[in-house]
């Protein structure tokens, strides 16, 4: 049995399918330029969405900084500050107060100030602070797990460890009865571009909540599974309804407040600082400049609302990429073009950033930039092999026809796209020419073999360039004969007319040789027979050696009519020929003739050129 070679081009898309799976599940190297395309969906997406008007920042902002100045100092100002603020919202009856503010270490010139800030926080029980996890390195030295973890919320894990500690930056300016904590370690992916929110952090086994997902699992709202979340975002930055610390805590100290008495009922507040000058901004998808308390406050709106977005597996990531190779190496193995197989791949390539934004707009994160990435690699690398394998047989082609044909119409062969393989096996009418040297052998024994290879060489090279002349394809050379035909592979609708006339050539041709050999030319001289008919032509041999031919009756026909001219002329023609000439030469009627392999006789003429 044959072997079964697989396409070079199927091969080739296994490669890049192994190359699309190792980069999906593994490396992971074109996440970077992934994230650029999806920011830019997710970006525009959040234009159209809006924040929870519930969930509210108390801004520390530029005026804020300014305006407080004088009656509480420069920033960080005394705790009692923040303990007024607290006490004044919470007669509104908010569901929750959320600091975005750290309180890592008491105030020790102004405890008075750290004393009221408790007092204030100890009697609401929905009051949180926010913590950091830090590096793990120095969870040697951090707090015991097993005395602390639960107490401050922690999840253990199976099969806790009695000696595990975890290093934490915790609020020591309060009371830990007072600790309603929850991390806000910003999750950044390798771009420094924060697109998560932790959910969970681990501790030797222990869960860590965020500070989101601590107010979030108090105040009844379900939280996704896994450690993370991807955030929706809802418009630019700043983009939930602000509040200046400032004017709050301004209108709290009047005896007649001029703000709304409801304006927090119900709604979580979120106090932090979007002051240039305190530096607690981030970069994420929609601003590069993104205060850090607008990220918690839509970490907590996704949470309330349902609003994150749902992030598409490896698996269909990898099953795009897998789909898109796959059409492409099939469009390659059925009919190599470059142009149909980009018309499907551009198209669907269309289709399929159309799709990640319309998953963007389902909240769902279906990342196409690697499928796309490999089906484009793929195709350009396709397109060179198809490209260098028809380089390839355009100059073997050409090779091959140079024997055969005039350089011009190979020429103009290769400018139309023609290959062996699309010139072989055609069938149609052909004018064929057969021209043989009569007296060759008394030649032949008059000299030696070098001689008269010499000889032949010559005269045949002053032949072929004759009818390449007259845009004949050069058959063979059958020892001291030659065979021409016109009609393939390129067509000729004045094919009988060019072959009569690169017949008459051929004698001038032959005369001028004549004089040139002088007495050796005495017995020198050919007879050409030519006749128009139906053949087939294409490259016939074996897998060593193939030549570009013709066959067919009218093939043996034209060989038989030159046998015809010894004695009678030098040209003869079949009537077939005689009426495809018109009246572009004069014929003498030589009658009619038995030939071989023909029952009935076949009448043959002399041509000459019109008298002008």
């Amino acid at each position: 049995m044959r072997s079964i070679r697989p396409s070079p081009l199927l091969l080739l898309a296994a490669a890049f399918l192994l190359a699309a799976a190792l980069e999906v599940f593994w490396l992971q190297r074109l996440r970077p330029l992934e994230n650029r395309l999806s920011d830019a969906f997710v970006r525009l997406h959040s234009l159209s969405r809006q924040a929870d008007p519930d969930i509210v920042i108390v801004d520390i902002d530029e005026k804020s900084l300014a305006q407080m100045a004088d009656t509480a100092g420069s920033y960080p100002w005394p705790r009692a500050v923040h303990g007024e603020l607290v006490e004044g919202i919470e007669r509104q009856k908010p569901r929750a107060i959320v600091f975005d503010i750290l309180f890592t270490d008491p105030d020790i010139y102004r405890k008075d100030s750290d004393a009221y800030f408790n007092q204030a926080v100890s009697a609401h029980s929905n009051v949180y602070f926010p913590m950091l996890r830090l590096p793990s390195g120095g969870d040697g030295q951090g707090i015991p797990l097993a005395e602390y973890g639960r107490q401050l919320g922690f999840e253990p894990p199976a099969s806790p460890d009695p000696e595990a500690r975890a290093a934490l930056a915790l609020p020591g300016a309060l009371a830990p009865e007072n600790w309603h904590l929850g991390a806000i370690n910003f999750l950044e992916d390798a771009d420094g571009i924060g697109r998560r929110y932790y959910l969970y952090l681990d501790a030797q086994g222990w869960r860590i909540p965020s500070l989101p997902a601590r107010v979030a699992k108090d105040l009844g709202y379900p939280i996704p599974a896994g450690n993370a979340l991807v955030l929706g975002w809802q418009g630019p930055a700043l983009a939930h309804p602000h509040v200046s610390y400032a004017d709050l805590y301004q209108d709290l100290a009047r005896q007649k407040p001029r703000r709304p008495a409801n304006e927090f009922k119900d709604k979580i507040v979120v106090i932090g600082a979007s002051a240039a000058g305190l530096h607690d901004i981030r970069s994420t998808p929609v601003d590069s400049l993104h205060p850090a308390v607008e990220i918690l406050a839509t970490a907590l709106d996704n949470l309330k609302n349902r609003g994150y977005v749902r992030e598409a597996g490896r698996g269909a990531v990898f099953a795009l990429a897998a789909l898109l190779l796959a059409g492409l190496g099939a469009a390659f193995s059925r009919g190599p073009s470059p142009l149909k197989a980009a018309a499907g791949l551009v198209p669907a390539s269309l289709a399929l950033v159309g799709a990640e934004y319309f998953a963007v707009t389902r909240l769902i994160l279906l990342p196409v930039f690697v499928p796309l990435a490999f089906g484009w690699a793929y195709y350009l690398a396709a397109t060179v092999h198809v490209y260098l394998k028809e380089r390839k047989a355009r100059e073997e082609t050409v090779r091959t026809f140079n024997r055969f044909l005039d350089p011009r119409v190979v020429k103009e062969l290769m400018g139309r796209g023609q290959t062996a393989e699309s010139l072989s096996g055609r069938g149609g009418e052909l004018t064929v020419l057969f021209s043989d040297i009569r007296g060759f052998t008394t030649l032949s024994e008059a000299h030696t073999p070098h001689e008269i290879v010499d000889l032949l060489n010559r005269y045949f090279s002053r032949q072929v360039e004759v009818v390449f002349r007259h845009g004949g394809t050069l058959d063979k050379f059958i020892g001291d004969a030659i065979m021409a035909f016109w009609g393939a592979p390129a067509a000729d609708d004045q094919q009988a007319e060019h072959a009569v006339a690169c017949a008459l050539e051929m004698v001038d041709t032959l005369l001028a040789f004549k004089q040139e050999l002088g007495e050796l030319g005495q017995t020198f001289d050919v007879g050409i027979g030519i006749h128009t008919g139906p053949a087939v032509v294409g490259f016939i041999g074996s897998e060593q050696r193939q030549d570009y031919t013709a066959i067919g009756d009218t093939v043996n026909l034209s060989s038989r009519i030159e046998g015809q001219t010894k004695g009678v002329a030098r040209i003869l023609v079949s009537s077939d020929t005689v009426v495809r000439c018109g009246n572009a030469f004069d014929f003498i009627d030589h009658g009619s003739y038995k030939v071989k392999g023909r029952t009935q006789e076949v009448q043959l003429f002399e041509p000459r050129r019109k008298n002008p």
